[in-house]
């Protein structure tokens, strides 16, 4: 098609080579022959960083109730995390005490979080369905039992105020922003900032290191319930030197998000979080999501403010084309300095690649790089990336530095495997659980099978050849058990 073939707007990308080491066996380990870098320690060294550097740049940013962006700058957010480390410290939260946070994204829940791994207290965001959508509440039971928290926090107490009542136990402290549920003795958010941080918070952020929980991403895996993946320090540090290897533009130009991605999943929470947090970028939090419902939104607010990458999952381009098609302030905001599409969590149709292509040549007369990677909860979750603008949206990619991947026969198809420091150490208290998840080697058993997108050329990339297990995705990211159905 012409528009495959048109110019795309110039991106930066890091190396695409890999090396490969074919074993007896049949095994195929891929390894990128760059080493990874130096990276800092811990995640919220780099808030400190962009306190100093660029104080007055707005990191977060939401809507407020009368539709307007209320933004806190680096400086305002760093000042805000040393005060609830404190609140965090006298209350004497631990990972045996950790925290659980209940609501979606905003502002207070990104505040909590960087607080937490600030002073090495360990957090799990927890999928909102688990509150809002679930009438027995048995996941959210669950997990809470399992994860033990001393202290639940929810932006509206009131909205979770069933879920609380049957699963939060009256000995953990909850927080709420507003709206304290009925007869349930809250704390006010407010009042975890009202402490002035001592040497303590420095002393506690002195003894975080690499193996330190940062926080638990409960994933329900294919069958049974939750499993939480511990998420430690090196492995999201590692990660994002990863991702600026491999993609050096958002080093190069901080990057300005609109994301509605769910902070309880990789994608949004480490991924999408940890690029604009590492590169002292702008995190514009979209209360859209990609339902007939809430889109609206996301064009409101994609009006509003100009990304520089836009991250994605299928269903939500798909209904973006056809906004775009129709809305010329939309497409020409959208597209004015727009450097990278992303998309992941599931297979994106080439009749949506092509269509953006089109959209974008017709508005700024060039296309806008579009990639993907691959990777899961358990991998923090960068494994592959395709660092390259290729013409198919099959493609997932070649190995980020630093990682071992690789293909290992089972049956007639070759299962993905990972070994690196962005590789969990394990689930949360299920050892048979965690020993089953790697395999004789310490690779972790991703359980989908890949193959070469051309056999007789490794540096081509790889592609998606089903999975190991029966189950699928849907082209919301959401997966299908077959079993189940």
């Amino acid at each position: 098609m012409a528009e495959a073939r048109a110019p795309a707007r110039p991106v930066e990308f890091g190396s695409r080579r890999t090396l490969v080491e074919r074993r007896p066996d049949g095994a195929r380990v891929l390894r990128a022959p760059e080493a990874l870098g130096d990276y800092a320690l811990p995640l919220t060294r780099y808030l400190a960083q962009w306190a100093r550097q660029a104080p007055g740049r707005v990191f977060l940013a939401q809507r407020d109730a009368a539709r307007r962006w209320r933004t806190m700058t680096y400086a305002e957010v760093h000042t805000a995390v040393l005060r609830l480390a404190q609140a965090l410290i006298d209350r004497g939260l631990s990972p045996e005490r950790p925290i659980a946070i209940l609501s979606g994204n905003d502002i207070e829940h990104a505040l909590l979080a960087l607080a937490a791994m600030h002073v090495g207290v360990p957090y799990a965001s927890i999928s909102q369905p688990y509150s809002l959508v679930s009438t027995d509440f048995g996941k959210l039971k669950y997990i809470l039992g399992q994860f033990g928290p001393a202290l639940a926090f929810c932006a509206n107490g009131a909205r979770f105020a069933t879920a609380i009542a049957a699963a939060v136990p009256p000995s953990c402290e909850l927080v709420v922003s507003e709206s304290a549920p009925p007869g349930r003795a809250a704390t006010a958010f407010s009042a975890l900032l009202a402490r002035a941080p001592t040497e303590a918070v420095e002393r506690a952020f002195e003894r975080v290191g690499p193996d330190t929980i940062a926080k638990l991403l409960f994933t329900s895996g294919s069958t049974g319930m939750p499993k939480g993946v511990i998420n430690t320090q090196r492995m999201l540090c590692a990660n994002q030197q990863m991702i600026v290897q491999t993609l050096p533009l958002f080093a190069a130009t901080p990057p300005v998000v609109v994301d509605w991605l769910p902070w309880s999943h990789t994608f949004g929470g480490n991924h999408n979080f940890g690029i604009v947090l590492r590169n002292g970028g702008s995190f514009y939090i979209n209360d859209g999501a990609p339902t007939p419902a809430l889109f609206e939104r996301t064009v409101e607010n994609l009006r509003d403010v100009a990304p520089t990458v836009h991250f994605d999952v299928p269903r939500a381009y798909d209904l973006l084309v056809g906004h775009l098609r129709r809305d010329a302030t939309l497409r020409r905001n959208f597209f004015s300095r727009l450097q990278l599409l992303f998309y992941a969590g599931a297979a994106l149709p080439q009749h949506l690649r092509e269509a953006l292509d089109g959209l974008a040549i017709e508005t700024c007369g060039q296309r806008i790089a579009m990639i993907t990677s691959f990777g899961a909860t358990e991998t923090a979750p960068y494994s592959l990336v395709v660092n390259w603008d290729r013409d198919h949206a099959a493609n997932l990619g070649l190995p980020a530095p630093g990682l071992e991947f690789k293909l290992a026969p089972v049956g007639d198809k070759f299962e993905a495997r990972v070994r690196g420091p962005n590789v969990m150490p394990g689930y949360w208290r299920q050892p048979e659980l965690s020993r089953a998840a790697f395999d004789e080697e310490g690779f972790y058993r991703m359980g989908d099978a890949l193959r070469f997108a051309d056999p007789a050329d490794p540096q081509a990339g790889l592609v998606f050849d089903g999975r190991i297990a029966e189950d699928f995705k849907l082209s919301t990211g959401t997966w299908g058990t077959v079993g189940t159905l």
